[in-house]
């Protein structure tokens, strides 16, 4: 062999072992020999720094191992050695070393009998050390754990809020037949637990045989949109028994909202349906104006000048009068039912008009469920209130 082969074998064999060694501590992985006749043990550099031992001190006998073991996982090596010591096939465990104060890793050991005709002469291992490998595991159990208890606590809070939302606004059972109109209201949750707002409807017939019809929404999410929302709509119940119109009971809402309500802002239409004549008159605060079905063709009505519950305290609610004829329908909602992070609001709009033509007016509660199918179902994001009100004629 000449000498330029053998000091091309040479460079091979050790970049080979430089390639080893850096895979080594790339797997934290290392591996040691101990020959059972001679008493020879031969170690890694990888698997003295998974011990934490001065390859100076040299390496440990196999007896020696028990020494740095957690006493709850003695019976683990005691077992590894005693199945080795029987010679028959490769058997690993997992147990956790103290390297030092407050320092215990977590170490898997596959050991390998080495044979002769004579018997067992030795034993080969490979030695990892897992404790990232653990810790990420826990750490990923902790987090299931936590996520498990929120969604627990998420459905239990969800249920306290849409309990609460019923006590304070229950939804009637199909349609409400009052003077010349059938009614029927949804309320459609939001999908998200945290998403469940203050949407809120009125539909009831006043002394003097006129009907208040009313919906809104109250800024926020969660229980104190919910406590605002029930002290808006009581007062509105109270104030309408003063007979003002529309807008006076917008000005007043608004002057609640602004000193009693703080830093919350709502939006409203409050308006008043004569029987006898058909005619709608409203007011409305920053909502979406209602759409009217006529003759099978979907509108929405020019709203009144009017802003946010809230917004400011000086700005006059204006007065529209709309005339409603038998067989119309009119639809009046909160902004969670057209408004969705995906499409845009017109978007939303042309798709609920769309659907309200298809409404029919003698199981308008029916139509309603049919409507809220027809646009996508529920919105993830924020919850809405629905109000149908067909005037006499649609059977």
């Amino acid at each position: 062999m000449s000498a330029a082969t053998e000091v091309g074998g040479h460079l091979d064999c050790e970049l080979l072992a430089v390639r080893l060694a850096h895979a080594q501590r790339l797997g934290n992985m290392g591996w040691a020999e101990w020959n059972l006749r001679t008493g020879c043990i031969i170690w890694s550099d990888q698997t003295y720094s998974i011990f934490g031992r001065d390859p100076d001190d040299g390496p440990l006998r196999l007896a020696e191992v028990a020494d740095h073991v957690e006493p709850a996982d003695l019976a683990a090596l005691d077992e590894l050695l005693w199945t080795v010591g029987q010679g028959v096939e490769p058997v690993q465990a997992e147990f956790r070393i103290r390297r030092g104060a407050g320092d215990v890793r977590n170490l898997r050991m596959v050991l390998e009998p080495l044979m002769a005709p004579g018997g067992p002469t030795g034993v080969h291992g490979v030695i990892q050390d897992i404790t990232g490998r653990r810790r990420a595991e826990r750490i990923m159990s902790e987090s299931r754990r936590q996520l498990l208890e929120a969604r627990v606590q998420a459905a239990e809070e969800r249920h306290v809020m849409l309990a609460l939302r019923e006590a304070i606004l229950p939804e009637p059972v199909g349609c409400l037949d009052l003077p010349r109109t059938r009614i029927a209201v949804r309320y459609v949750p939001a999908e998200k637990t945290a998403s469940l707002g203050g949407d809120w409807f009125e539909a009831a017939a006043l002394p003097d045989d006129r009907v208040l019809l009313a919906i809104g929404d109250v800024s926020g999410h969660g229980l104190p949109a919910i406590a605002h929302m029930a002290q808006l709509r009581h007062a509105l119940i109270g104030l309408t028994m003063t007979g003002a119109p529309p807008n006076r009971l917008l000005a007043w809402l608004n002057d609640l909202v602004l000193h009693r309500l703080a830093d919350t802002t709502a939006t409203a239409i409050v308006g008043h349906l004569d029987t006898a004549t058909g005619v709608f008159t409203w007011g409305q605060a920053g909502n979406l104006a209602p759409i009217l079905v006529r003759d099978g063709v979907a509108s929405q009505l020019d709203p009144p000048r009017g802003v946010l519950l809230g917004a400011a305290g000086d700005r006059p609610y204006r007065l529209a009068t709309t005339e409603l004829r038998d067989g119309d329908l009119l639809l009046m909602f909160t902004d969670g039912l057209v408004e969705r992070r995906d499409r845009d609001i017109d978007e939303g709009l042309d798709l609920v008009m769309t659907a309200a033509c298809k409404l029919p007016g003698c199981d308008l509660d029916e139509g309603l469920d049919r409507l809220l199918t027809d646009i996508g179902g529920p919105n993830p994001e924020d919850d809405a209130c629905l109000l149908a009100v067909g005037i006499l004629g649609w059977c």
